[in-house]
């Protein structure tokens, strides 16, 4: 079970330092357990790379079913010998909405409800969420595909945005894009989040930037674009705390993806949510809001 924890922490964060530090171990053990269980299966989970982790086909597989019969175990575990109020407040979201917008803010959430069991789950599928026994979940979506009764939380804004230390100005021209490299989503069902859709919305199809970095997880483009290494297609709505701290600029004006409604909405399992439910819900409308 421990090498199976220890891979599911690593793939819900994307990162064996933050994996270690909630598993309370030092990298090199979780780097064994995860090294431990490929060795007993006989495939490669991950792709290891520089200051990047991807999963390999069987991790996904391996991830999809781990991932939710851990939750599971966790559930009934907290379940037993406690009541109603006392179950911890489920909250899922995907690994880029919670590394990015969550966890800045659960600082000001346990200040101000310290009495309530929050347990935030980062997970890049769909997820049912009265059969998952999940009572929150923060979705990306088109208005068209929100379920009924989802309540939306803000919109997506598109804007270039680059490290202060790499000296660009805003407006972003094509002249100084060129010289720099570009951070790219990876993610070819989502076309208006690539430099191929902003740079023919600009008039610049033809500019050739230096090179191009491509990443699968979105939290991952911003972290190379903190470290200073490119420009990236900032999701402005994600982004507040890094643009208020100055840990990166916003080099264009925002515009909104042409051709789509995509924004951020909240699920909810429970018409009627118990009172932490509650709280937690009002909570996150107080942050959208804001």
């Amino acid at each position: 079970m421990d090498p199976l924890r220890g891979f599911v922490a690593v793939v819900r964060r994307m990162s064996i330092t933050r994996a270690a530090a909630d598993l309370c171990l030092t990298q090199s053990a979780v780097s064994r357990q995860i090294h431990t269980l490929e060795s007993r299966l006989g495939v490669k989970l991950l792709v290891r790379g520089h200051r990047s982790i991807a999963l390999t086909t069987d991790g996904e597989r391996l991830f999809r079913s781990a991932d939710q019969a851990l939750q599971q175990l966790q559930d009934a575990i907290g379940d037993i010998g406690g009541n109603t109020e006392q179950r911890p407040v489920t909250l899922t979201a995907s690994i880029g909405v919670t590394g990015l917008w969550l966890l800045p803010r659960l600082g000001r959430f346990q200040q101000l409800n310290a009495g309530i069991d929050l347990r935030v789950a980062a997970n890049n599928r769909l997820v049912d969420l009265p059969s998952e026994d999940i009572d929150l979940a923060i979705r990306y979506c088109s208005k068209a595909a929100a379920p009924a009764g989802a309540t939306h939380l803000f919109d997506e804004s598109i804007a270039p945005v680059a490290h202060p230390l790499l000296g660009l100005h805003s407006p972003l021209d094509h002249e100084q894009l060129a010289k720099h490299v570009l951070l790219e989503f990876d993610d070819p069902h989502r076309p208006w989040l690539q430099w191929s859709e902003w740079l023919k919305a600009m008039g610049w199809s033809h500019v050739k930037p230096k090179s191009v970095l491509r990443f699968n997880q979105y939290d991952q483009v911003v972290q190379s674009a903190m470290a200073g290494q490119g420009i990236a297609l900032g999701r402005l709505a994600l982004l507040g705390p890094m643009l208020a701290e100055h840990r990166l600029t916003q080099l264009s004006s925002a515009h909104t993806p042409r051709g789509t409604d995509h924004g951020y909405w909240l699920l909810q399992a429970d018409e009627s949510p118990r009172a932490n439910v509650k709280v937690v819900i009002d909570w996150l409308i107080a942050e959208a809001n804001a």
